[in-house]
């Protein structure tokens, strides 16, 4: 899942390179045993999300008696590190299962294996498309989705009410969420509405927030093929003067985010991750909705979630991470996975499924804005340069939300970072 701490620097030290031995689970650590094919699984979640998994592990394992999924849960912040590090020491995974936008820099790695071959037609036409297509690199399907989120407007109800606004009506544009963001701000002290407005260790808080205002105004971020810039535009203009309005009024101060989620704001841009996250006991009375648009826009959000790479260590091997891949897509699957985690379906038939939508509108409708969103989702560009994009452009964007130069200014600068970045990496 896609938690604040993931917009973190992703070490790059030696050192974690090095601790790799004590996750264990690589390929030298599995074996053909007993008549079953042992198959290693990276991933890096938690808490619940990591026992909903577990769970799914061991009922695929009580149904499959000649495979065995064995899973090692490896840090966020160390996954790409001990990853190539077992690349380099032939000890890779036969599966890893990281953020969708590291799929570029793992397909880099080598000994990838190409879907197409491994799951049947059926199974991969019912993928999300923007999933399915961000997981197709050099024609070659490298990684399929396990999980899928994006981001909606999510609000406190209690401040909602205290600011004299009805909980039950979120706004529906951006004039309307910066008018409430203000009402907010007056009545209560709270800021309004909460935006990263630094850059960071990533830039990734910033520029994934950015982006979806970005759509939302008819612009794009790089060209359709990741040979330029493509935000210097008029919806790039309007984007930033979007947020340079919400910073100026005071009801999205600069260097004031996760506010919200301590109770301490009105609103923010969410992912769908904190319905599941804060379902069980939540820390103030919470709603979302759609993600407000501005006038003559079109609705968009941004798509996250996590994908699984099989690599070729063995044939027996990897045939058999594809049967777990399969199963795993499966509606059935899909839908408990989906109900134990608050994740959203990554599948078509999924996300369609008339009985998970009554289980949604009965027991958390909060997720429903999230599902609806799906089908106008973008998803960020699929380039291995994309972690340093995304941080030059939030460190030249953070200086116009700082105050230090105008939009025009940060717009041209980050356009000149991107396209370096761009440049040096051909």
């Amino acid at each position: 899942m896609l938690k604040l701490k993931k917009f973190g620097a992703i070490s790059m030290m030696l050192a974690a390179a090095l601790s790799l031995t004590a996750c264990g689970g690589g390929a030298s650590s599995t074996s053909n045993t007993q008549g079953k094919t042992t198959v290693s699984v990276w991933h890096y979640w938690d808490g619940a999300n990591a026992d909903a998994f577990d769970k799914k592990v061991k009922a695929f394992n009580a149904s499959h008696k000649n495979i065995e999924i064995k899973t090692t849960n490896v840090p966020n912040a160390d996954f790409l590190t001990k990853l190539r590090a077992s690349a380099t020491s032939n000890t890779l995974p036969d599966m890893a299962i990281g953020d969708l936008i590291w799929m570029p820099q793992m397909a880099q790695i080598g000994k990838s294996a190409d879907l197409k071959k491994l799951l049947k037609p059926e199974v991969i036409d019912n993928i999300n498309p923007a999933l399915k297509n961000f997981g197709s690199i050099d024609g070659h399907l490298v990684s399929v989705p396990m999980s899928a989120n994006n981001l909606a407007y999510m609000y406190n109800r209690t401040v909602f009410k205290k600011a004299g606004l009805d909980p039950d009506k979120p706004p529906k544009t951006w004039d309307e969420l910066k008018q409430m963001a203000k009402q907010i701000k007056d009545k209560t002290g709270l800021p309004g509405y909460d935006l990263p407005t630094e850059a960071g260790d990533s830039g990734e808080a910033l520029t994934w927030n950015f982006q979806v205002n970005l759509w939302q105004a008819g612009g794009e971020f790089l060209k359709k093929d990741n040979s330029a810039a493509a935000f210097n535009t008029p919806a790039g203009k309007k984007a930033a003067n979007f947020w340079m309005d919400l910073i100026k009024s005071g009801v999205s101060p600069y260097a004031g985010w996760g506010k919200f989620e301590k109770g301490q704001g009105g609103s923010a841009q969410e992912g769908s991750w904190m319905v599941g996250i804060w379902a069980a006991d939540p820390p103030f009375e919470f709603a979302a909705a759609p993600l407000p648009t501005p006038e003559g826009g079109k609705p968009s959000t941004n798509l996250g979630g996590e994908q699984a790479m099989l690599f070729n260590n063995d044939d027996a091997k990897v045939k058999a991470a594809a049967e777990f891949v399969t199963w795993f897509l499966q509606d059935k699957q899909v839908l408990d996975w989906c109900e134990s985690t608050g994740f959203l379906p990554a599948t078509k038939s999924a996300a369609s499924n008339a009985e998970y939508r009554s289980w949604v509108e009965k027991k958390e409708p909060r997720l429903m804005p999230y599902i609806e969103q799906m089908a106008t989702a973008h998803t960020r560009p699929n380039t291995k340069l994309y972690p340093q994009i995304s941080l030059a452009f939030a460190k030249e964007m953070e200086k116009a939300f700082s105050g230090e130069v105008n939009v025009d200014t940060a717009l041209k600068n980050a356009e000149k970072a991107v396209n370096d970045v761009i440049a040096q990496g051909k």
